[in-house]
């Protein structure tokens, strides 16, 4: 079976071949350091191996989870933030109909996100779309307690308690939490809600391919088996034994920290289908709390091409040049249509006539590619035969495995987060936090 294609022939005007070879002894010593635990944050290794250590018990336990709520459920709302709801949301959307919110007749719950924000008007009209709705619950939280999931979760269980009865109520909730310590499996011991396990060495933007991506993506109707062997096949091709030269992830972690060196401080992740927004949104909070540390990091940014080539496009092709490109490029679509033949041609649209619309959009991925390169944007591209399961595994993957490189790379621990405590810090002393008292003086003389 194909894999996915790294391809940076389009950035080698840019910086050398020769320059990214010299990368391959560092990568090495990255990816030794990464496999044997010897590097910075070492105690959230735990997706590194994780798709071939999956097995049958935990495909099983995912399954039969989601057909419980596939089948009681008009609605599932999964409550998360950051990569607890980010990584189900980007594989659900990618494979989804892209109307599939009007559709009537269904195989499957609806899914629904919470906890990502703390949006009073949100909840309020979630909560109205909820009512008189059978609806679920899959709460992500290591702790229980961050305040964005801990808020919605509040809301949401109380009206799902009010709705359905405490005890029917406890049927439709699952837990994803901590298998031992935090406030949510306290609850959920206590309340005898199904519970499934996030390890404690999985931080939650390497998440994906555990219970905390696994189930929502099921609940969805979709082959978590087939990601997870996608994820597999790429754990090989980026393992420690494969030469560089064959090494995806080392190479795409070499080229992006040298055009890093060279000047190119913004990485903006491309794609041409409409359906992988979210994966762009994945990819920014994997990149972006992984490498922003120590005031180094290259900043990850994210367009929708050819949407925002009308948007977006003067700045990129005209603007400072501290850019490069990273396009996302899927070979064939899974569907066919055609550009008809008009009598009046009113357009001037009749010499595509015949062609597919596929066809008129690589030629603009291609148009664009040759356009930025020549007005000084590196680009870089990763193809994917086709978007499904498999291929996506095999990207999350890649994209997880070349961060760990390049974390190490560039000096940085890529598995922890500490700058992300500084707002919860000022907004737990601003609501006046019981054991914030002096956090809360200090603030307010600042105000």
């Amino acid at each position: 079976m194909k894999h996915i294609q790294l391809s940076y022939d389009q950035a080698l005007d840019f910086v050398s071949a020769e320059k990214i070879a010299e990368y391959e002894n560092k990568v090495k010593a990255a990816n030794e350091a990464l496999h044997s635990g010897t590097g910075k944050g070492k105690d959230f290794l735990g997706w590194l191996n994780l798709p071939s250590s999956i097995q049958e018990a935990d495909f099983a336990d995912v399954e039969n989870t989601a057909k419980l709520l596939r089948e009681h459920c008009e609605v599932v709302v999964v409550i998360g933030i950051g990569g607890s709801y980010l990584g189900a949301k980007a594989v659900i959307d990618a494979l989804s109909n892209s109307f599939d919110w009007l559709m009537t007749e269904r195989k499957n719950p609806v899914i629904l996100f919470a906890g990502q924000n703390i949006g009073e008007d949100y909840l309020y009209e979630l909560q109205e779309v909820l009512k008189n709705k059978k609806f679920g619950i899959i709460c992500i939280s290591k702790s229980g307690t961050t305040t964005e999931p801990a808020l919605a979760f509040r809301l949401l269980k109380t009206q799902l308690e009010e709705q359905q009865g405490k005890e029917e109520a406890k049927k439709l909730i699952v837990c994803i939490t901590d298998k031992a310590k935090g406030a949510l499996r306290a609850l959920a011991d206590k309340e005898g809600l199904k519970s499934l396990v996030l390890e404690d060495n999985i931080g939650g933007r390497y998440s994906v391919l555990t219970p905390v991506g696994l189930l929502p993506i099921a609940v969805a109707g979709f082959d978590i088996r087939k990601l997870v062997q996608g994820a597999r096949e790429m754990e090989t091709v980026c393992g420690l034994d494969t030469p560089f030269e064959e090494n995806l992830a080392a190479q795409y972690a070499a080229v992006r920290n040298e055009l890093y060196r060279t000047g190119k401080k913004i990485e903006i992740l491309v794609n041409y289908h409409p359906k992988l927004h979210y994966i762009s949104e994945w990819w920014k909070q994997l990149y972006g709390e992984s490498e922003g540390k120590e005031n180094k990091g290259i900043y990850p940014a994210s367009v929708d091409f050819t949407t925002d080539l009308h948007s977006m496009g003067q700045w990129i092709q005209e603007g400072e040049r501290t850019i490069f490109e990273t396009v996302i490029s899927v070979k064939e679509p899974n569907h066919t249509k055609v550009i008809p033949h008009s009598e009046e041609n009113l357009d001037g649209l009749n010499f595509l006539a015949g062609k597919r619309v596929d066809e008129v959009n690589k030629m603009a991925e291609l148009g664009t590619q040759i356009a930025h390169v020549d007005g000084g944007v590196p680009n870089l591209k990763i193809e994917l035969p086709k978007l499904d399961e498999f291929y996506l595994g095999e990207l999350i993957y890649f994209f997880e495995k070349a961060c760990g490189i390049s974390g190490y790379l560039l000096g940085v621990n890529p598995f922890d987060q500490p700058g992300v405590e500084a707002y919860k810090k000022n907004m737990f002393a601003l609501l006046e936090k019981p054991g914030f008292e002096e956090e809360t003086k200090a603030i307010k003389a600042r105000l």
